[in-house]
């Protein structure tokens, strides 16, 4: 992975002015309560207060983590929690946190981690099982696949703090000229974006003869995993089982209607900011992208089509389901903490209600838990919420191995190597890509 997002891929979402208001007053209130105790640095610690050390990622909206923390220590005085800011890349945060994890680092008790990291961290031992302090009727309360992710050989290793999916945006305007609704089915996605590219033309629309049928992310990184998964379950197929007939089916789709088709051939370069760009300029009749791409284009002052998109589940295939691919994080505790009481304080709390209500309102992050799509408080700011939560509820995860890196690694290969040649030799690719899988998990010993 190239940069974090929502589900481990983008970047998070920016709110609007107002809300940054509202919570530095607030925080202006709690300043003397917190008494800086939300802070990085470890500071002087009071007598008979346990430090608790999270490790997560740089936040682009502090103010919700500073109003979260600040409202813990008010609760918890005997708990003061030190952050350890991490980079915001994915890989680079998997990197310092396993290097931590592996040397058994007393900096660390408590850890935020992606929706992929789960099998390698428990099947390493850095993560404590989570199951006797989740039992099962708290864990209902959450989405199956975020409760899937982080269910490693049974055992519970971790708490969803958010939640993401592949959603499809769609401009609004472009489909109603040609008298469309959202597609289906990607068959049918490919001649809805041709017909209405045709009727923005006819219309006389600026930039009509320039704009794309279709934007998702196709370089050779995570996001490409992500939307291959997209297409070849909705098409019966299986991401490890890249040789069987629906797998081929599906990326055979992609290469031949979609790169060079719906999408220009440089959509092989693109990443989820590329893709964007291309859609919020005005430049596609379609996207694939996460959550937090609705704020964005939802904003004048950033997006040439606000106010003209809408919001649909991903296509599927004519039998098939729709499908989107999970992304997300979690909370876990370092199996090697000398305080996991105190951890677990810290992890109950950032993934209570009340948390996860706070930062939707403040950073427009999707919740873990399933009650908060109907929260008054949610809708209101995300009003898009209310379409989510049958995409969260079908949504799946990725391979779940302790080996998942090198599994996506080989993956990425063949699949790009599959799509950027238009005579490419399919089966011969994808048996390649079996073979290198079935290796991969040989030398693991499973």
């Amino acid at each position: 992975m190239a940069a974090r997002a929502p589900g481990g891929l983008g970047t998070q979402p920016r709110r609007a002015r107002s809300a940054r208001g509202r919570a530095a007053l607030w925080l202006a209130a709690l300043a003397a309560l917190a008494s800086g105790a939300a802070g990085c640095g470890p500071g002087a610690e009071p007598p008979g207060v346990v430090t608790v050390r999270l490790v997560v990622w740089r936040p682009d909206i502090p103010e919700a983590w500073e109003r979260a923390l600040a409202l813990f220590h008010a609760r918890h005085p005997g708990i003061r929690v030190v952050r350890e800011l991490g980079p915001s890349s994915s890989s680079e945060l998997h990197a310092l946190l396993t290097q931590k994890l592996r040397n058994r680092d007393r900096s660390v008790d408590a850890f935020i981690m992606d929706v992929v990291w789960a099998a390698e961290l428990a099947l390493a031992g850095w993560a404590l099982p989570l199951d006797e302090r989740l039992p099962p009727a708290e864990r209902e309360r959450f989405f199956p696949a975020a409760i899937e992710a982080v269910t490693v050989e049974g055992r519970l290793y971790g708490v969803p703090f958010n939640t993401d999916a592949g959603l499809l945006y769609y401009r609004k305007d472009l489909l109603a000229a040609a008298g469309l609704e959202p597609p289906e089915t990607w068959p049918e996605l490919v001649a809805h974006a041709e017909a209405a590219r045709a009727a923005a033309r006819a219309a006389g629309l600026p930039g009509a003869a320039g704009i794309y049928g279709y934007s998702g992310q196709f370089r050779q990184y995570e996001g490409l995993v992500c939307n291959m998964l997209e297409f070849i379950r909705s098409h019966g197929g299986r991401l490890t089982a890249p040789d069987e007939p629906p797998a081929l089916a599906a990326v055979a789709f992609v290469r031949d209607r979609i790169i060079g088709g719906a999408a220009p051939r440089g959509a092989l370069t693109w990443a989820e900011q590329e893709s964007l760009e291309v859609f919020k300029s005005g430049g596609a009749v379609f996207l694939r992208s996460w959550p937090y791409a609705w704020a964005v284009l939802q904003d004048p002052a950033q997006s040439a089509v606000a106010g003209r998109v809408g919001i649909a589940p991903l296509p599927r295939f004519e039998g098939g389901p729709s499908t989107s691919c999970l992304g997300g994080w979690s909370f876990g505790i370092h199996r090697a903490s000398r305080h996991p009481e105190q951890a677990w304080a810290v992890v109950r709390f950032l993934t209570s209600p009340e948390v996860q209500r706070l930062f939707a309102v403040l950073a427009g992050k999707a919740p873990a838990r399933r009650a908060l799509y109907a929260d008054p408080e949610v809708l209101a700011a995300n009003p898009h919420f209310a379409a989510l939560r049958p995409v969260f509820e079908r949504a799946v995860p990725r391979p779940r191995s302790p080996i998942y890196p090198q599994i996506s690694y080989i993956l990425q290969r063949y699949l790009h190597a599959a799509l950027s040649d238009p005579a490419s030799d399919l089966p011969a690719l994808a048996q390649q890509a079996r073979r290198r899988l079935e290796r991969a998990r040989a030398r693991l010993g499973r």
